[in-house]
């Protein structure tokens, strides 16, 4: 019942250090790791989670496991599996509740079924666990498995949880009147933000920031002819000559007029290299806020025509932006039911438009065939977008905030928790209070597209913000320091 996953990740902490703006930060991990690991010696790490492609904690996973392989840590990748589509509806619920939404009505059979599902998975793990591991498990799925484990085994157990909501509600209290008992035999616990920790972790729980790879295909830097080469390739631009590389075997689809789905050069090329481009890529999810985005990208245009305020330029970056709302292919992720719901109703709702509204704004389904495609995809789409949005309503961090920071894209992100860990206000980036509210995300966008020299500005101190806090090295000497920690309180006889 459970997926052992080889954590491929082909960049070396050599290759790190041989980029000069990282070689200091790496010599620096490396002395970290051989002043800690002398008491983990002999131990492995298993790191738990619920998908092996699809959102952060699956993508962060690879190089994080690559690099403390690297630094001397015996380090493992399983994914826990089941048939029970029942199991992932409560789960998702479960995630939407932690962020305030959902239903809180939960009851006995939403305990059976996860008691069910995490008795199989904790039956397939414990065949692969040896005394003396340590045992990372990462957000609600693979929770209560993790915790008969931990109950059954001379194991210790740290329950990592990448979600979270900065207040109590009826929801909150909900979720984690559910997930009590399965939170008490872990030995310690890891979140994004103190405001996350609720009071059952009180006094066990440690901050440690999700991080990008800045070697990865996904943040790697694009040179023009690759840059382009990757939107001809998965046809989101019409090439104007021969590419040196194929087209990817599965492009990436825009929805249509009509309501189907083509590549995304059709009915016209979208104007990807020419057009300022507004841009927000994350899963189909309704705490992303691309409804409101949507509305809001349409109440600027709306308002264009009688505006007097307007200078020539400003005018003109108005009537040619362009909106991009992209996400996985939904049948691709297993353990996001809402994902194909949620990019219906937004379907709808751009059914609704009328024409010339229709061609300023793209609907696309980024194919997941291919994780190296597929993080090309997003990192061309991030390069070449005058403003990326992150206009979530919840965020426990939100990776596709780091990820454009890196790239020194101007980006507008919600007042959500974790995207204001990262975000400065106009230092960083643009913040909005409302995610809701069309108005002020119009008020947003305009000030941002009215002003290429602020935009400028923004992404320069939106990279260094990245590279001093947002690094995977950062994140992986936390976990150093944590795993040596945890192993010496659970065996505090051990040399």
């Amino acid at each position: 019942m459970v997926q052992i996953v080889e954590p491929r990740h082909p960049v070396s902490l050599a290759d790190y250090e041989s980029v000069a703006d990282l070689s200091a930060t790496v010599r620096s991990l490396r002395q970290e790791a051989e002043s800690r690991l002398a008491g983990f010696d002999g131990r492995r790490l298993v790191m738990v989670n619920s998908t092996a492609q699809g959102g952060g904690v699956a993508e962060m996973l690879p190089p994080l496991l690559t690099i403390l392989r690297e630094l001397g840590v015996d380090a493992h990748w399983l994914v826990i599996e089941t048939q029970e589509q029942a199991f992932f509806r409560l789960t998702k619920n479960l995630h939407n509740l932690i962020h305030g939404a959902g239903d809180p009505n939960l009851g006995a059979p939403d305990h059976a079924v996860y008691d069910r599902v995490s008795a199989e998975n904790a039956a397939a793990m414990e065949d692969f666990l040896q005394p003396g591991d340590v045992l990372v498990v990462h957000d609600p799925q693979p929770m209560g498995a993790g915790a008969l484990l931990r109950e059954k085994m001379d194991i210790a157990a740290i329950w990592r949880c990448h979600i979270g909501l900065d207040r109590e509600t009826a929801e909150t209290r909900a979720a984690w009147g559910f997930l009590d008992p399965y939170l008490k035999p872990y030995d310690h616990a890891v979140f994004t933000a103190p405001e996350y920790i609720p009071g059952v972790l009180a006094g066990r729980a440690t901050i440690i920031h999700p991080a990008i790879d800045p070697l990865s295909h996904k943040n790697r830097h694009l040179q023009v002819h690759d840059l382009v080469g990757i939107l001809a390739n998965s046809a989101l631009v019409k090439p104007w000559g021969p590419v040196m590389s194929p087209a990817y075997s599965e492009p990436a689809r825009r929805l249509q007029a009509d309501g189907d789905w083509a590549p995304a050069t059709e009915p016209e090329d979208f104007g990807l290299l020419f057009r300022p481009i507004v841009t927000q890529i994350s899963r189909w999810d309704r705490l992303k806020g691309f409804f409101p985005l949507m509305e809001g990208f349409v109440s600027l245009k709306h308002g264009i025509e009688a505006r007097t305020d307007l200078d020539e330029h400003h005018l003109r970056a108005l009537q040619l932006a362009r909106l991009v709302l992209a996400g996985p292919d939904p049948a691709s992720v297993d353990d996001d039911p809402e994902g194909k719901e949620v990019l219906s109703e937004l379907c709808a709702a751009y059914s609704c438009l009328p024409p010339h509204l229709q061609a300023d704004i793209a609907i696309v389904s980024l194919p997941m065939s291919s994780k190296e495609n597929n993080a090309l995809i997003v990192n061309a789409l991030q390069c070449c977008s005058d403003i990326v949005v992150q206009n979530s309503i919840q965020e426990g961090f939100g990776l596709t905030v780091t990820e454009p920071m890196w790239k020194r894209a101007a980006v507008m992100g919600s007042s959500a928790v974790g995207i204001k860990q990262q975000i400065r206000p106009d230092l960083d980036g643009l913040l909005i209070k409302h995610p809701g509210d069309p108005g002020e995300i119009a008020d947003g966008l305009d000030a941002l597209l009215s002003d290429e020299a602020k935009r400028a500005a923004l992404g320069r101190s939106a990279r260094q913000r990245v590279h001093d806090n947002f690094l995977v090295f950062a994140q992986v000497k936390s976990w150093l320091e944590l795993l040596t920690n945890t192993t010496a309180a659970c065996w505090p006889n051990c040399d």
